[in-house]
């Protein structure tokens, strides 16, 4: 990308729009009553989707950006395994049946931290509480430095059919600036390990802009993973938000690499990957072109949600556990995000609702635009406005900014269809905002935008 373009946009302060409205939006207005009732009107014979979120980590790695808390051994985690599961019982006891789920995802932090009976239990009652589909994805994050033969075990038993391993960089240097020290031989190991035990589909997370890291570190990242082939592989950008995660400050800033320079790192990995084969999927992911997510993409198909890019259609996504999100077609839900108000809200038997947002006709639809662009790299504004009962023209939110996003060449118009450029590509989420109209109430709240 052109190094003046990412000049022009390196203070920006974007959302990576994993939901819209975004989450800062979000009010005390809407609490256990709205999520009590939402979760009533939710159709019966229809899939949902569940998430459940387990903030505990053996050891604190300083770039992380996820509620998250520190435990060395599996006493806390399995304690809030038990109010998790509570969790699932009083929510479950809200809907209007044991509904069907087609996608399970298990989040944190590091889900596996609860232990293998802790876990095993947790899935039983799910399972008890709702009808898991034969072929639902069963999908987990996992940290590959703490990944031991009974947890395999566990996952197998479980149903578990896809793992994801945060790798973030393979270089020592940069591994000792986040203080995540991962050899490459450990993480293509527990890669072995799932797939010889059965959880054949595997995810890898990347990270650019880390301190330390340069062009070079970032390509030879890849070249160690690549025999590993994982189906899936993400590149995010590392957002450094120390105001909000105070453990952010260890890192010492002068090591952050530039603008120009974070794209550079991303586009290099991006070369390498898609020299492999790998699909461009969305803003950050690569595919191979076997996979559902590659296939989702070029046929149209590709959602976003709060865990990313997804296959998944569902129009309910239910989030268990502390400060987990969910999403209605109502609006949006967050649970509390500290421990020990959720705990309390678990055990007295409440929803442990902190605050949502009711979604509104305007919102619907720019979301509905904001998600095309994000997932298929254009909108084509005739069909959305078509959706949702307006012209063409009445989708964009905010038409000065659209005339400068063409005027550099960052958004081209054909007909009725926004495009991006691949080219521009980084800059997905600046041509987003073309429809958000929250943006200027919470920049501060937001990442770089490059």
């Amino acid at each position: 990308m052109r190094p003046e373009l990412v000049k022009l946009f390196e203070a920006a302060r974007v959302p990576r729009y994993t939901s819209y409205p975004t989450a800062p939006h979000f009010s005390a207005r809407i609490g256990p009553a709205e999520h009590a009732a939402w979760l009533a009107a939710v159709p019966e014979d229809r899939p949902i989707s569940l998430y459940l979120h387990v903030p505990f980590c053996r050891r604190l790695c300083w770039y992380c950006g996820c509620t998250t808390a520190i435990a060395p051994d599996t006493a806390r985690p399995e304690a809030y395994a038990e109010l998790l599961s509570a969790e699932i019982e009083l929510v479950a006891a809200h809907l209007p049946g044991r509904v069907p789920v087609a996608h399970l995802h298990w989040g944190g932090g590091t889900p596996s931290s609860v232990g293998p009976r802790a876990f095993l239990r947790l899935v039983e009652r799910l399972r008890r509480r709702f009808r898991i589909e034969p072929a639902a994805e069963h999908a987990i994050e996992l940290d590959p430095r703490f990944l031991e033969p009974p947890t395999i075990e566990a996952l197998v038993e479980a149903g578990v059919n896809r793992a994801s391993l945060g790798v973030q960089s393979f270089d020592p240097e940069v591994q000792r600036a986040i203080n995540r020290i991962q050899p490459a031989d450990r993480t293509l190991a527990a890669i072995d390990v799932l797939r010889r035990a059965g959880i054949s589909r595997i995810n890898v997370d990347l990270l650019y802009g880390l301190p330390k890291q340069t062009v070079a570190s970032c390509r030879a990242t890849v070249a160690e993973l690549l025999p590993a082939a994982p189906d899936r592989v993400a590149i995010f950008g590392y957002a450094h938000l120390p105001s909000l995660k105070k453990h952010q400050r260890l890192i010492d800033e002068r090591q952050l690499p530039g603008a120009v320079e974070r794209v550079a790192q991303f586009e290099a990995m991006a070369e390498a990957l898609e020299a492999a084969g790998y699909v461009p999927i969305g803003l950050d992911h690569f595919a191979r072109p076997e996979d559902p997510m590659a296939r989702a993409a070029a046929e149209g198909r590709l959602r976003r949600n709060f865990q990313g890019y997804t296959t998944d259609p569902a129009e309910t996504l239910v989030g268990l556990g502390a400060s987990a999100i969910s999403s209605f077609r109502e609006g949006y839900v967050q649970n509390l995000h500290e421990l020990a108000p959720w705990r309390a809200a678990v055990r007295e038997g409440r929803l442990p609702t902190a605050r949502g947002l009711a979604l509104s006709a305007r919102d619907r639809l720019e979301r509905e635009a904001i998600e095309r662009m994000m997932c298929d790299g254009a909108v084509d504004l005739a069909a959305v406005g078509a959706r949702h009962g307006v012209a063409p023209q009445a989708c964009i939110t905010n038409p000065t900014r659209l005339a400068e996003l063409e005027r550099l060449g960052i958004v081209e118009r054909d007909g009725t269809v926004l495009r991006v450029p691949a080219e521009c590509r980084p800059l997905l989420r600046i041509a987003a905002t073309i429809f958000d109209r929250y943006l200027e109430a919470s920049p501060a709240r937001h990442a770089v935008a490059v």
